[in-house]
């Protein structure tokens, strides 16, 4: 494994003309990647020499200290793939659980060969009780898909074995008029509205990371970005931090 940079992703929460011929070359859909969709199940998009398929957790309401949130706040599961050496590609992925989910997609990936290289949490205080697992894979896009799709098809078909202990506050944040354009200001970044969510991601440019042999960019995971909900007069954030560790 061929590393750069050693990377620490941190969750937090407080609560175009010249050449159109090319541009459409690189917008198109390899036929592998469209075959790994299908065999997933899911829809995705193919940029920057990145497929990315969506796995939105979508049957879930979750509530963030008594909140409603939506699944554009931070509940979008996704598994990536880009070629790397030996016309391999590398597989990475994010993947939204509930608690009961963990262990049953966790041996799912790791019985058949894919590796999880991170379970965590992103929230205080919601409801149900979530985590997000990291996965990493190697090999043809056909096989990794494969190999990826027992445990997604697990996502969302747990039975719920244990009743979530969080209990919601008295926080009273509901959907309202953000100024984004003061958002963007402050944070320096342009972000995208998707619903009632206003989306802020910022890649990691100047970190040349490569993983056997593939360049990892920001739709692959290497990138900073906060989500928010509300109105100007009470809203939540939430997002991760992709730094460098400390040496």
């Amino acid at each position: 494994m061929k590393k750069n940079s050693s990377l620490i992703t941190a969750g937090f929460v407080m609560s175009a003309l010249w050449w159109p011929s090319v541009i459409l070359l690189a917008q198109q859909m390899p036929a592998e990647y469209d075959q790994a969709m299908k065999t997933l199940g899911k829809q995705g998009d193919f940029k920057d020499d990145v497929l990315k398929v969506n796995i939105p957790r979508n049957d879930l309401k979750v509530t963030i200290d008594g909140i409603p949130t939506p699944t554009p706040f931070g509940f979008g599961g996704w598994l990536a793939m880009t070629k790397g050496d030996g016309g391999m590609d590398v597989m990475m992925g994010d993947l939204v659980l509930l608690e009961d989910e963990v262990n049953l997609v966790m041996s799912a990936l790791l019985e058949i060969g894919l590796e999880v290289t991170a379970v965590h949490n992103h929230f205080f205080f919601e409801s149900p009780r979530i985590f997000y697992m990291h996965v990493h894979g190697h090999g043809k896009a056909a096989d990794l898909a494969k190999m990826a799709k027992p445990a997604v098809d697990l996502i969302g078909k747990g039975s719920p074995q244990h009743q979530s202990s969080v209990t919601g506050g008295s926080s009273s944040v509901s959907a309202g008029t953000m100024d984004t354009a003061k958002i963007a200001k402050i944070a320096g970044h342009d972000g995208e509205q998707t619903g009632m969510v206003y989306k802020i991601t910022v890649g990691r440019d100047d970190l040349k990371l490569k993983e056997m042999g593939a360049p990892i960019n920001s739709r692959m995971g290497l990138n900073t970005w906060a989500a928010f909900y509300g109105s100007d007069a009470n809203a939540e954030v939430a997002g991760d931090v992709a730094m460098l560790s400390l040496r």
